[in-house]
């Protein structure tokens, strides 16, 4: 199968809410067979077009609550009021199948991946601009404004913690900063290949 012959990585995408990281990843998912995203579970109610199992695990906070409980999470946050987590066996599934796997959560979450996993590579997407960053948000005309304000003051902390990723690129042009990002994933798994052939030699 094309897909085992891959090296396997863990790649999480950050960013601001409307920096770009769902679109990027649906782009990547789409066009590279080996690469899967791992489906967030979410308490949320599900936007305009999206769908249940496919763009998010949508849960009520009580069903939510009994996942955690029963450590079902590899991390999970509160966001904006809602709660936000990555399922384990999701996870496991996909790599044990041989593929990467694509993570679009926050800065937090994506520390905590770290945490468990060390060799993730982290990137974190930047808007441009704090202006195209609002005119983002109110074109996508998925959030009110009242929430678009939530959002916002989340800001200087998404930031200071992007310190903390291997790689902090600014989405000034989706279609660059998608190959950008393919271009880094493909360099890691050219040094995990040479990593693994060396071990082999000894």
């Amino acid at each position: 199968m094309g897909q085992q012959k891959s090296i396997s990585l863990l790649v999480v995408l950050s960013s601001p809410s409307g920096g770009g990281k769902t679109t990027i990843c649906k782009a990547l998912v789409s066009r590279h067979p080996d690469f899967k995203k791992s489906l967030t579970a979410s308490t949320r109610k599900p936007r305009t077009g999206e769908v249940n199992g496919v763009d998010y695990l949508f849960f009520s906070e009580p069903e939510f609550f009994k996942r955690v409980r029963n450590q079902e999470f590899l991390e999970y946050e509160n966001i904006h009021g809602y709660y936000y987590g990555t399922p384990k066996a999701e996870v496991e599934k996909l790599l044990n199948e041989g593929f990467s796997v694509l993570f679009d959560i926050d800065v937090n979450g994506a520390l905590s991946i770290k945490k468990i996993f060390p060799r993730a590579i982290l990137i974190f997407i930047r808007p441009p601009s704090l202006e195209e960053l609002k005119k983002r948000l109110l074109n996508r005309k998925t959030d009110d404004t009242e929430e678009i304000s939530k959002r916002l003051k989340r800001l200087p902390e998404e930031f200071a913690k992007a310190d903390q990723f291997d790689y902090d690129i600014i989405n000034d042009s989706l279609e660059e900063t998608i190959e950008k990002i393919y271009q880094i994933i493909s360099k890691h798994q050219q040094q995990e290949i040479h990593a693994t052939h060396q071990s082999t030699q000894k």
